[in-house]
């Protein structure tokens, strides 16, 4: 393990971010496309052209959150992908139920081959996007040249946590209550006000804004909804678990990617702490660095656009 220093505004020689979401968005806007791949069709953003760089969202999210960290990895000479994960509208439902993180990795690779990537690809993950990321990455690293994760660390730190750590627990609590099926209606009740909570807990100086509104616009049908909780209830619950992703998602429980993977971390993120990353960085190899991004919440790409862009587009090309 090699613990990175922490990072922020002053490290990337620029001033804080716009405080403006629009502003936060980068100055190119990136293409709407289409591809079919592992059985699902899906929906994504691209921006520049190079070498693939895919990036993974998680939940309550959208590929709408990736435009900034696109134009810094577009403007590194890479082809930024930014799908709307599997049940996220207008990608499609899984036909078979399945949305278990494994699925997301085998979704990852299967895009990799369905868009022409090589050897020199990358590939970028937050929230449930980090493990579907450090899965595909486990899955085919010849296809992986790098990785970065955010907000959920790799290997078995997360899930000890929950043994071992209260406060944690605490924090995870939705994770628990997405089980029971009154969540849908819950979630869904006052206009999606549960996402706007959700945002506000976990990076608590962000204003969500648009990036809120376009979760409520991809979870807008009672089949959207359900697809994004049956993340957590493949995870902790009964949700179906499609038996040819049964060895990978043993794997994904305890093993980290051997790439290069570099690891970023909110400060004040409400929904994982920094003690779960601190608990990661003692059980990786040197190839990971872990760092922290200052005045961030969980959204931290969002939050510090300007130093998480720079941050990723120098690992990729370094």
């Amino acid at each position: 393990m090699r613990k990175g220093v922490n990072v922020d505004e002053r490290d990337v020689g620029r001033k804080p971010p716009w405080s403006d979401y629009r502003s936060r968005m980068g100055n190119n806007t990136p293409r709407t496309q289409e591809v079919s791949a592992n059985g699902i069709d899906f929906h994504y953003l691209t921006l520049g052209s190079g070498p693939l760089a895919l990036c993974l969202h998680g939940f309550p999210d959208t590929a709408h959150s990736w435009i900034p960290t696109m134009n810094h990895i577009a403007d590194a000479g890479f082809t930024a992908v930014a799908p709307f994960m599997r049940g996220y509208s207008p990608t499609s439902l899984a036909s078979d139920g399945c949305y278990q993180t494994a699925a997301l990795s085998h979704d990852a690779v299967a895009l990799h081959e369905a868009l022409g990537g090589s050897d020199d690809a990358v590939i970028i993950g937050h929230d449930w996007g980090a493990p579907a990321t450090y899965g595909a990455a486990l899955l085919a690293p010849q296809r992986w040249k790098k990785v970065v994760g955010m907000a959920v660390p790799p290997g078995p730190a997360l899930g000890l946590a929950f043994l071992s750590n209260l406060e944690q627990v605490r924090r995870s609590w939705y994770m628990f209550f997405f089980q029971h099926g009154l969540s849908d209606i819950v979630v869904a009740a006052n206009n999606y006000a549960f996402i706007d909570k959700i945002w506000a807990d976990w990076s608590p100086t962000f204003d969500s804004g648009n990036a809120a509104q376009h979760v409520k616009d991809a979870l807008g049908t009672p089949e959207n909804l359900s697809a994004a909780l049956g993340y957590y209830r493949a995870a902790l619950g009964d949700g179906y678990r499609n038996p040819a992703y049964g060895e990978l998602q043993s794997r994904m429980g305890g093993e980290v990617p051997t790439q290069p993977l570099l690891y970023m971390h909110g400060e004040n993120d409400g929904c994982i702490g920094t003690e779960v990353m601190e608990s990661a960085s003692s059980m990786s190899g040197n190839n990971v660095v872990y760092e922290i991004v200052k005045n961030a919440g969980h959204f931290l790409q969002l939050e510090q656009p300007q130093v998480v862009g720079a941050r990723i587009a120098d690992w990729i090309t370094s």
